[in-house]
C-alpha cells in the first residue's frame, strides 16, 4: 500500500534522515586501509545504541536473504554492489567500498548509501574507471531526485536515472531499486532504475521514497555470494551505489539523508 505523509509527519521523519547521514559520514571517515569490515559494523552499532535508534537490518529476513542479516550496515567491496554482509576482511588500498545503512528513529525510517575508494594506490586506469562509475551513480541519483516533483510519475524518476547510466555506457539491472520508506524500510512504490517517462504511480505531496541507482562496470547480471546475502557482479567487475531518502512536496523534493 502506498502511503502519503502529512507535513507534520514529514517533519517527524527528518531526525532519522539526519542520523543515517551522520552514521554514513562517521563510517566513511573510519574506513581506511587495514580497517576490518566488522569494525565498521561495530561503529555503526555503537552509534545506533547511543542514539536510542533501531537497526533496520539486524533482524531483516526477506525472501531473497538466506537468514536474518545479523549486522547493522551493508559493506559491499569491489565486485559486491548490494547487501554486502560485513565479515572478517581488512580493507586494502584501492578497494571500492559501498556503505548502505538504514535505521529507525522515533518510529520513522531513512535509508541511504554511498560508494568511495579506500586509499590511493589504484593504477591510473583503475582510478579513472572507479571515479567514472561512482560519479555516474551520484549524477543518476541527482537526476532521479530532480525528477521527483509533483505532477511527474515514478517512471520519470526511472527514466532520468537510466538516461544518465546509458549515457555513460552502463547496463541497468532492475531486480533491485528504490522503494517507499516510512515506518518500515521497504514499502510501495517500487522505483526501478529504468523505466518509461510518464508511466507509473503519480508523484504526490507526502510521498516518501528512497531513490538508489546502482551500476556495474561491464554487466547487468548479479549472483548471490555463498554468505547468502552479498550480491556480486557476474563477471567480477566493480559496482557503485548511491541512495537518498526523499520526500516529495509542493515545494520540490526534500532530501532527508543529505550529508554535510
Amino acid at each position: 500500500m502506498i502511503e502519503l505523509r502529512s507535513p507534520r509527519e514529514i517533519d517527524q521523519m527528518r531526525p532519522a534522515g539526519r542520523f543515517v547521514a551522520e552514521v554514513l559520514t562517521a563510517v566513511r571517515d573510519a574506513a581506511d586501509v587495514g580497517v576490518n569490515l566488522l569494525e565498521l559494523d561495530a561503529l555503526a552499532h555503537r552509534m545506533i545504541r547511543d542514539r536510542g535508534a533501531e537497526s533496520c537490518y539486524i533482524d531483516y529476513h526477506p525472501s531473497f536473504g538466506a537468514m536474518p542479516f545479523g549486522k547493522v550496515i551493508c559493506t559491499s567491496v569491489n565486485d559486491a554492489v548490494l547487501h554486502g554482509l560485513p565479515h572478517d576482511y581488512a580493507l586494502r588500498d584501492g578497494d571500492l567500498l559501498t556503505l548502505d545503512f538504514a535505521a529507525s528513529v522515533d518510529g520513522w525510517v531513512s535509508d541511504s548509501a554511498v560508494s568511495f575508494v579506500v586509499g590511493t594506490s589504484a593504477s591510473p586506469q583503475r582510478a579513472a574507471a572507479d571515479a567514472k562509475l561512482i560519479e555516474t551513480s551520484e549524477v543518476a541519483l541527482e537526476a532521479g531526485i530532480a525528477a521527483a516533483v509533483v505532477g511527474n510519475r515514478v517512471g520519470d524518476i526511472s527514466a532520468a536515472i537510466a538516461k544518465v547510466a546509458r549515457g555513460a555506457g552502463y547496463e541497468i539491472n532492475t531486480d533491485f531499486g528504490g522503494h517507499g520508506v516510512g515506518r518500515t524500510m521497504h514499502g510501495d512504490p517500487h522505483v526501478p532504475n529504468d523505466g518509461r517517462a510518464g508511466r507509473g504511480f503519480p508523484l504526490k505531496p507526502g510521498l516518501v521514497i528512497a531513490i538508489e541507482p546502482w551500476f556495474l562496470e561491464t554487466t547487468d547480471e548479479i549472483f548471490t555470494d555463498p554468505d547468502g546475502w552479498t550480491l556480486r557482479s557476474a563477471d567480477g567487475s566493480r559496482g557503485a551505489h548511491s541512495e537518498h531518502t526523499i520526500a516529495i512536496t509542493d515545494d520540490g523534493p526534500v532530501v532527508f539523508t543529505a550529508r554535510g
